[in-house]
């Protein structure tokens, strides 16, 4: 690819203020010969050293800009080229870079004896975001100060994104330690973003708008009855979103569903009768999946049901997300007298504590309860 090339004295300042064009263009540094700021279409910037080996250029690349200031990219420069000149770089031949590490020797170890589902999110994160911000540094140069770095700028965009890409991080550096390749883990030490409580339910009058709606748009458009009854099949059995999405008929028995890849791993799930109607008025035919796709139906239909957004939006109740429908599931359990552990078993937690986030009650049933308590107290003393 052809690159624009030009000098100019490079600040920090100055780096920020590099734009993508159409096509990838290199600054260098007039200071350093052989520095270079690369510039994407993308939008990613890192620096680049050239060097010339037996009269061609060689390019290397020293590291994203986000992770590095530019006095940290000229010393860095120094390094390569001091040991270049003193016969290469033997002493770092015991310690791969990330790139290598991540996608070998972990890959093999760790993210090819995941569940296809855990498997696939790791790949993602992989690609989008630990690749091209540590891929190139070798794993004893990340530095904690590089970490919270990626982590706080990925984290003005998405900060559950960025706490679920920092366990993967996380998980990638402490089995480098385990490998023997570096002394401590730099993400030890970053903290994760704190989510809001999960306080968010359905009330009674928004259930209750929720199916007149679902009903409506039905009515109207007779091609949205798979993904209302999917919107509906979440909130009747608390199941996750790609459990029913997923489904498929093999794993429907009467009564139940018997998912073999859950997010705990293998589950039962019990339907009440509701449920069980949702379900059985399906197609069968042509396909595995209870929902397919209506383009392929050798495909599931995805994890997104696009009917949802303009449901909510139509039903009054465009902050509740579809997570909050099993949220929904587990409060009514709850108010309606079933146990916590009975609770956890109908959704699918390992740990009870698990289940404690989801069950939240009304401000009406807790004062209802304090009546009763109270009433039954009150009968004790005139005894």
């Amino acid at each position: 690819m052809r690159t624009t090339k030009r000098k100019a004295r490079l600040t920090d300042a100055a780096v920020e203020r590099l734009r993508p064009r159409k096509t990838e263009y290199t600054v260098w540094d007039a200071s350093i010969a052989g520095l270079g700021v690369r510039v994407r279409p993308s939008g990613h910037r890192s620096y680049v050293w050239q060097d010339f080996r037996n009269g061609r250029p060689a390019r290397i690349t020293i590291g994203p800009v986000a992770l590095k200031s530019i006095d940290e990219a000229r010393r860095d420069c120094l390094t390569l080229m001091i040991e270049e000149r003193s016969g290469g770089r033997k002493a770092d031949a015991g310690v791969p870079l990330f790139s290598a590490f991540a996608t070998g020797p972990w890959k093999e170890a760790v993210l090819d004896h995941c569940k296809p589902r855990w498997r696939e999110r790791l790949a993602r994160d992989l690609k989008t975001q630990l690749l091209p911000s540590f891929g190139s540094l070798r794993l004893d140069h990340i530095a904690p100060r590089h970490v919270e770095a990626w982590f706080d700028t990925y984290s003005q965009a998405a900060p559950g994104g960025a706490n679920m890409t920092l366990q993967t991080l996380r998980r990638i550096m402490r089995f480098a330690v385990a490998s023997g390749h570096i002394g401590s883990d730099p993400t030890r030490n970053v903290k994760r973003n704190r989510r809001p409580p999960l306080t968010r339910f359905l009330s009674r009058q928004e259930i209750a708008r929720l199916y007149e709606t679902l009903d409506r748009m039905v009515e109207k458009r007779p091609a949205y009855q798979p993904q209302a009854d999917m919107i509906r099949l979440l909130l009747l059995t608390g199941c996750r979103r790609s459990e029913i999405t997923r489904l498929r008929w093999c794993e429907v028995h009467g009564a139940s569903l018997r998912l073999t890849d859950a997010k705990t791993g293998p589950r039962e799930v019990w339907l009440s009768a509701a449920a069980q109607v949702l379900i059985e008025r399906q197609p069968s035919a042509g396909s595995d999946w209870v929902f397919p796709s209506p383009r392929d139906p050798a495909r599931p239909c995805g994890c997104e049901i696009g009917l949802w957004y303009r449901a909510r939006r139509e039903a009054g109740i465009e902050d509740v997300r579809l997570h909050d429908l099993r949220h929904t599931f587990a409060s009514y359990a709850v108010m309606n007298g079933v146990p916590l552990p009975v609770v956890a078993r109908l959704l699918g937690h390992s740990r009870l504590s698990m289940t404690l986030r989801y069950a939240h009650v009304q401000d009406k049933d807790v004062a209802a309860a304090a009546e009763r308590t109270g009433k039954a107290i009150a009968r004790l003393c005139a005894q």
